[in-house]
């Protein structure tokens, strides 16, 4: 592939990423490769096209695993989510709930069965957190709010 394909398929991965609302920086990655894989070629170093593809591939792999996260911290100032979007979120109770005891409870317009693994009850009409969540089983504890 001559150089200046790799240069548009590089800035037009960065643009189609950068013109999302959640930019995860994982196909600015893949870009910041290609745009480098063409610079090898702009700079007079003609590798044959299996060449360009390993190196296009190396390079994208070795950003990703040490670069993408740093970056993504650097522009955003947070680490991405990972895990469970449940997490952290905030539930109403319309029961007591003593320490190890279950009961119902409703999350983004779902019924939820929910455990409360702090050490004290909490009480009907307050608020918990979800600490974790375990297949469908979200665990509670006394929301840091109440």
């Amino acid at each position: 592939m001559v150089w200046w394909g790799w240069l548009v398929i590089g800035f037009g991965l960065m643009i189609v990423e950068l013109m999302g609302l959640e930019a995860a920086f994982y196909l600015v990655i893949i870009g910041f490769a290609a745009i480098l894989t063409g610079l090898v070629g702009l700079v007079g170093l003609t590798l044959p096209i299996w060449g360009q593809w390993v190196l296009f591939a190396g390079l994208a792999i070795f950003s990703m695993l040490f670069f993408r996260q740093s970056l993504y911290i650097r522009l955003r100032g947070q680490t991405p989510k990972s895990g469970n979007p449940l997490v952290g979120e905030t539930v109403s109770l319309s029961e007591n709930v003593a320490p190890g005891a279950r009961c119902r409870v409703e999350l983004r317009g779902s019924t939820w069965t929910a455990r409360n693994v702090g050490s004290e009850s909490l009480p009907a009409g307050g608020q918990a957190e979800v600490i974790a969540v375990d297949n469908t089983l979200l665990e509670i504890e006394a929301s840091a709010d109440a």
